[in-house]
């Protein structure tokens, strides 16, 4: 328990906390609680700003442009929308897709947005007058999440219909089908390979207008449990892992190391040149792993159990992003020292790391 002793002259409340557990550290937005005889330790991180108006219901995707000015979110609404990272105003509204708006998130450029949506389409905005400039047709089912080719010629996209595919956004046509696992495919990511990794070597010529896919590692996070990983350019397997449950998410964190995400709550970290252990398996609480993010030398994680938690080498606790209770927090965008999530609750929420 804490219990607060009042408010002190510089505005910060004085707290106690129960039998073994200390209070290291208070101010008005975080409070840092340990617990020697168990030897754990958790900053608890106020959001600095909410962001009520964007959304009417539940934000399912976000994300933030590289030059950290305009924010990109999708809804159980229906809408899709472009809004100041500043202050959540309304900038553009991306009218287009039919049912929902699964995923959407910034080309590298900050102008341009793509989005995928259960009406088994890819489409590609203008951030600047919400025009849709290509739209890809070609999943026989929702797209699930997309991921980025180096500055965005190329994009991969996931869906429900068990594929991922390479599409030329010139030419809004499909490359190819990269991989058809007859299972949901729930997650992507793209990552530069190390050079001790064997990606394989492409069975046919890739075609010229395939733009940076070589020594590129591709990462598919299945509903049939596996986590499944080829070269990009390559199309040829670098391993296949089975979890305990579905995988709902993915990322690297370096040109060997990645994460995964499960729907019964494991975040598993693997080096991709040992693929066959774990390095290791982190499990906080049952609840789905939604979203995984690469953050400084660690990894923000998000749980449909309302948690969101930052994990970082140099430091010895946890830090723990509050204020979702216990709706979903279903994507994580951080610019710079700012965190931004969307939750079921239909807020974003903005955290200052600065502080920290």
């Amino acid at each position: 328990n804490l219990t607060c002793q009042g408010i002190g002259q510089d505005g910060i409340p004085e707290v106690t906390a129960s039998e073994g557990f200390i209070v290291n550290e208070i101010n008005k937005k975080s409070i840092h609680i340990s617990c020697p005889k168990e030897n754990a330790s958790s900053k608890f991180l106020a959001p600095c700003t909410t962001f009520p108006r964007i959304h009417a219901k539940s934000v399912t995707c976000l994300d933030i442009s590289s030059g950290g000015g305009l924010g990109v979110s999708s809804s159980s609404d229906g809408s899709m929308k472009i809004w100041q990272a500043s202050n959540g105003e309304l900038r553009r509204v991306l009218e287009g897709h039919v049912f929902d708006v699964n995923c959407c998130r910034f080309f590298p450029s900050g102008l341009v947005v793509l989005s995928g949506g259960m009406d088994a389409q890819l489409k590609i905005w203008s951030a600047e007058d919400a025009s849709c400039v290509v739209t890809f047709k070609g999943h026989k089912g929702g797209v699930l999440d997309t991921a980025i080719v180096d500055r965005g010629r190329n994009v991969v996209s996931s869906s429900r219909d068990g594929t991922a595919r390479l599409w030329d956004c010139g030419r809004s046509a499909c490359l190819g089908v990269i991989a058809d696992c007859g299972s949901s495919i729930n997650g992507v990511a793209v990552g530069a390979a190390d050079n001790s990794i064997n990606l394989g070597s492409p069975e046919q010529m890739p075609s010229e207008r395939e733009v940076g896919t070589e020594s590129k590692m591709l990462l598919l996070a299945r509903e049939d449990k596996k986590l499944q990983c080829l070269g990009l350019q390559s199309r040829q397997p670098v391993f296949l892992f089975i979890g305990s449950d579905a995988f709902n998410c993915c990322t690297f964190l370096s040109g060997f190391l990645l994460l995964a995400g499960t729907q019964d709550g494991n975040i598993y970290q693997l080096d991709v040149r040992n693929p066959r252990t774990p390095v290791q398996v982190m499990h906080r609480s049952g609840a789905p792993v939604l979203s995984l993010l690469s953050f400084r030398d660690g990894f923000i994680a998000s749980q449909g159990d309302g948690s969101c938690f930052i994990v970082q080498q140099d430091l010895d606790y946890v830090i723990e992003l509050t204020g979702a209770d216990c709706d979903p927090v279903y994507k994580v965008a951080t610019w710079e020292k700012q965190i931004y999530t969307c939750c079921r609750d239909g807020l974003v929420r903005r955290y200052q790391l600065s502080d920290l």
